[in-house]
């Protein structure tokens, strides 16, 4: 054991001599030159001595890089898990849209992106994530996650302040030996539009089906009684054959409506590129409901401007806006006997059309819906007067598909007013 120690004592020195030959070596040839010069040697000799002595120490207390010995390197464990890594994430997480959390092995929030802020509410550092999600199901994926470091995904749905559906993922995110425990990122993935459209095609599947059934049993049953108990009746076949060419016609614009709508979906991103005048526009639409409005006792008094009102726009789709809103304000709003048709076109100001009728007006509550595929404020109103549910359906996507908007104002026992703006 002695001997080891003398040794390593002997390759210090040896190292210290090595690393400092350049300043020996200078106080030598100076004590060299002093004692050729001067008489007596004691005098540069005990000078020597002490340099030699004082320059060793020096070299002495500095670290020796190549000495695992002399100057161990000691590596600090990161007091939080991973928090290095973290660190390096927050930047590439802030600006993403998709809410993220980083927890850590307790399910506690190490940190939070300005997307989850916005959603859930800020958690202080630290904080358990069942402090602001409570949902027993995603709960339990993560603390399942924790425990096998498996990754796990499950569905969400936030109720306030409005109903949002996430597929909420957790994964285990590895740091590597010596950066700490790892830790784990929670993100939500919002699929709420996904669900609203599966919803509304399912809805509109539901309907359709039953719009399409009931003037299909209507025909069929019809069908039947002239081939039996009224097989030898002529008024009874006469009556029954004029009901169901109006079932028959009935269904057939059933159809034709679900088939624009087909088409407006599938152009709903393409904006109309071509220069239209709506005043011919306006006036062939009066022209063509003339009839209808004369069967009904129905005035249809338009006002247009004495000068062009051009819009980016199809003719054909504008002229099916327009009709869709002078029908049913002849229809449902017959009891004022009078449609007025405002355009105007004011330099500066957008092109409007408005569609207002006298009749006893539409209830608040069902305003917002209008709009949505086979909603009707009164089914049996509708198909008295043969509506399909789908007018304003149209209306909305054509208008959507020409950057337009459509205000609707109704006043109980005042009347309706329908107003596209370009």
């Amino acid at each position: 054991m002695a001997v080891m120690e003398g040794d390593g004592r002997l390759r210090r020195l040896g190292r210290q001599f090595a690393g400092n030959w350049l300043p020996l070596f200078i106080v030598s040839m100076l004590a060299i030159v002093a004692i050729a010069e001067l008489s007596s040697p004691y005098l540069p000799a005990a000078l020597w001595l002490c340099a030699t002595i004082a320059i060793l120490s020096a070299g002495e207390k500095r670290p020796l890089a190549d000495d695992d010995e002399e100057a161990p390197i000691i590596v600090d464990e990161p007091a939080v898990p991973g928090e290095n890594v973290i660190s390096g994430l927050r930047a590439g997480l802030a600006v993403l849209d998709t809410p993220i959390f980083i927890l850590d092995g307790n399910a506690g929030v190490m940190f939070q992106n300005v997307a989850a802020e916005r959603a859930f509410g800020q958690l202080p550092a630290g904080a358990h994530i069942s402090a602001r999600l409570r949902s027993p199901g995603l709960l339990d994926v993560i603390r399942e996650t924790i425990a096998t470091g498996q990754p796990n995904q499950v569905e969400h749905s936030e109720r306030f302040p409005s109903e949002r559906v996430f597929i909420v993922r957790i994964s285990r995110a590895d740091v590597g030996e010596g950066a700490g425990p790892p830790f784990y990122i929670l993100s939500f993935r919002d699929v709420s539009e996904l669900r609203r459209i599966d919803r509304m095609r399912s809805d509109f599947v539901a309907n359709a089906s039953h719009e399409l059934r009931t003037p299909l049993a209507s025909l069929r049953g019809f069908i039947e009684t002239m081939q039996g108990p009224a097989r030898n009746d002529p008024k009874a076949q006469e009556r029954f054959l004029a009901i169901m060419l109006d079932q028959a016609t009935r269904m057939s614009r059933l159809v034709d409506d679900l088939m624009s709508l087909s088409r407006l979906e599938l152009r709903a991103n393409i904006a109309p590129d071509q220069r239209v005048d709506l005043v011919p526009v306006i006036g062939h639409v009066r022209d063509t409901l003339l009839p209808l409005a004369s069967e009904l006792n129905v005035t249809i008094a338009l006002h247009l401007p004495d000068h062009p009102a051009e819009v980016q726009g199809d003719r054909d789709e504008l002229v099916q806006v327009f009709q869709n809103l002078v029908e049913n304000a002849c229809k449902y709003g017959q009891e004022g006997k009078l449609v007025d048709v405002w355009l105007r076109a004011e330099p500066g100001s957008p092109v409007e059309v408005s569609v207002i009728d006298k009749g006893p007006g539409i209830p608040a509550e069902h305003v917002p819906r209008l709009t949505e595929r086979f909603y009707r404020v009164s089914v049996a109103d509708s198909r008295s007067k043969k509506g399909t549910g789908l007018g304003l359906a149209i209306v909305k996507h054509i208008l959507t598909r020409h950057r337009a908007r459509l205000i609707i104002k109704s006043e109980l026992g005042i009347g309706t007013e329908f107003t596209v703006r370009f």
